[in-house]
């Protein structure tokens, strides 16, 4: 059993260590806003905070998080009003909409450390997420909207 904290409650998980987070989250805790993009941590669709960090949970093993705490998508605002969240929105971002959960995640982490990033600052803490859809500029938008407060 593997004990953390996910999205604000406790869980133990019967689990082998090495199973990666993300399957721990999507199969046994059911939480299927994390998707799974590459596997390899490249893409970032995966993304969720682990102590405050971001991190690809598709190469991050569960005993990695035994006693921390993990924040998936569900979890960054349980009524999905999240500046971002209401940002991305206001901005048409999603068009598939697939990586947008790891883009959030990311972009969360980036404006809990740097309340206003310049433009370049949101495209260097970015630039490690892939959009099939190619909405980069979208992403970008919605992230300053977000740091305005709009």
């Amino acid at each position: 059993m593997t004990a953390f904290t996910i999205n604000g409650r406790r869980v133990d998980v019967k689990a082998d260590g090495d199973t990666p987070l993300l399957w721990v989250i999507r199969e046994h805790l059911k939480l299927t806003g994390t998707k799974f993009g590459c596997g390899i941590a490249q893409c970032g669709a995966c993304t969720v905070h682990v102590n405050g960090e971001p991190t690809r949970s598709c190469s991050t093993p569960l005993k990695d998080v035994a006693n921390k705490r993990v924040i998936t998508i569900e979890g960054l605002s349980p009524k999905g009003d999240h500046p971002l969240q209401k940002a991305w929105i206001a901005e048409q971002v999603p068009q598939c909409g697939y990586c947008q959960s790891g883009q959030i995640m990311t972009a969360a982490a980036l404006l809990a450390k740097n309340k206003k990033p310049s433009r370049d600052e949101i495209k260097a803490h970015m630039n490690g997420n892939i959009c099939r859809c190619g909405t980069y500029n979208g992403i970008v938008r919605a992230i300053e909207r977000a740091a305005k407060g709009a």
